[in-house]
């Protein structure tokens, strides 16, 4: 259990997380801790959905859930005076939901209509594919969504059983940030979990795992949707998030493609106006990572978007970032931790994350040090490591499955998928 008083602030943000994401998931349960998320919602022994919803609403609360692929998380925010009630009802919430057949039944519906909208984005969806590929079979590939194939599947009992194996206290954390007395944070929740706190269970150590062997790179994949825009994904491996170079991938990530100075905004839309969207992104788990590019053009601009694209990372691999793009990704990443703090839903996020995910919580100033303490050197040695490997090219738009883009190496057959994947 972890808070955090912030000064002159009248609110609380309190949260559960919870150490299970859709990477825990076998490949006939893909979809099953989203899903259950959902269902939690619908009631427990002491509530009705209506008065779970009810009696937040009636102090002005907020609360919700998010699932990733990691953990899941519960969340209220409240007036400070109103935290007690925000701490029994979430934990309440998490601890005892009742997954009533009906309940089941009816949010399976609502679920598949989540899909849909995200179907509907071919923006996210290309994230969804590059996934898929360079993860394979693994869970990490698979959509925290699930699909409609799977969703349909599941039962009643193997969400039941799910829920029992994987939501244990000793896989949780507990965080605070706002106008919070710890002690009495420490009380309530407490009350709010008793008969289900096993003395002698230790926590559970944060995930750590084997180094996974990314597929896909160098190949294709395409994913046909009569679209206006092609969307591309470009991903490279990347670094786990306990490596300790993670400062310098932020920092590499900003410069490259993080903001309006970057060097893929001012390269690709900037210069040529080539695209209306471009940016690099990072995702950092317990046992590997991926760096990528994303960019939406028309798709008569695709194999000029793409190759610019990696032409400029093989650009950043030879040469690293220069002085003042060295210090513009670090303002950047400096500023939006520091703004990224002001109000107590990220503080809270932030202090819950380390604890659940490192085991332990680095200040900000700490943070920033690690920031202001990259040097160009190790910019450029963790871009010669990461760029120069062939990326997985991802497409969603209105291209045949096995068109081939002039950046696919020779030899190198495109990997179709079908308008339903």
């Amino acid at each position: 259990m972890i808070s955090e008083q912030v000064p002159g602030v009248r609110s609380v943000a309190f949260g559960v997380w919870v150490g299970v994401g859709s990477r825990d998931e076998t490949k006939t349960q893909t979809g099953s801790a989203h899903y259950l998320e959902h269902l939690l919602f619908k009631g427990t022994r002491r509530r009705t959905a209506w008065e779970i919803s009810s009696v937040m609403d009636a102090v002005g609360g907020e609360m919700n859930a998010f699932t990733t692929k990691e953990y899941t998380c519960f969340y209220a925010r409240v007036l400070a005076e109103d935290l007690p009630l925000a701490v029994d009802v979430v934990c309440d919430v998490v601890t005892d939901g009742l997954l009533d057949r009906e309940d089941v039944e009816n949010e399976r519906g609502v679920i598949l209509e989540e899909i849909a909208m995200n179907d509907d984005d071919p923006s996210d969806g290309v994230h969804d594919l590059a996934a898929a590929q360079v993860f394979g079979d693994h869970g990490l590939g698979r959509p925290i969504l699930g699909t409609e194939t799977t969703i349909n599947s599941l039962t009643r009992d193997s969400i039941a059983s799910f829920y029992r194996r994987r939501y244990r206290p000793e896989s949780m954390v507990i965080a605070a940030a706002g106008r919070v007395d710890h002690a009495a944070l420490v009380r309530s929740v407490k009350r709010a979990f008793a008969g289900r706190l096993d003395s002698e269970a230790l926590p559970v150590l944060p995930r750590r795992g084997k180094p996974i062997r990314l597929k896909g790179l160098g190949e294709a994949r395409v994913a046909t949707r009569q679209t206006e825009q092609a969307h591309i994904a470009l991903t490279l491996g990347g670094i786990s998030r306990h490596d300790p170079r993670r400062y310098v991938l932020g920092v590499l990530n900003a410069g490259l493609g993080g903001g309006m100075s970057s060097r893929l905004f001012q390269e690709v839309r900037e210069k040529r106006g080539l695209a209306y969207s471009v940016f690099s992104f990072t995702g950092s788990y317990a046992d590997t990572g991926v760096l990528g590019v994303y960019a939406g053009c028309l798709p008569a601009k695709a194999d000029s978007v793409i190759d610019l694209c990696r032409s400029t990372l093989q650009e950043v691999a030879e040469f690293g970032l220069g002085d003042a793009e060295l210090a513009r990704a670090k303002g950047q990443l400096r500023g939006s931790m520091v703004l990224g703090q002001e109000d107590t839903g990220a503080r809270m996020s932030h202090i819950g994350k380390a604890e659940l995910l490192y085991g332990d919580m680095p200040g900000l100033d700490d943070v920033l040090t690690g920031i202001d303490l990259v040097t160009r050197e190790d910019v450029r040695s963790l871009a010669q490591e990461l760029l120069l490997q062939a990326p997985a090219l991802s497409v969603v738009g209105p291209f045949d499955p096995n068109h081939v883009f002039t950046a696919v190496p020779p030899g190198v057959s495109p990997v179709g998928v079908p308008p339903t994947a």
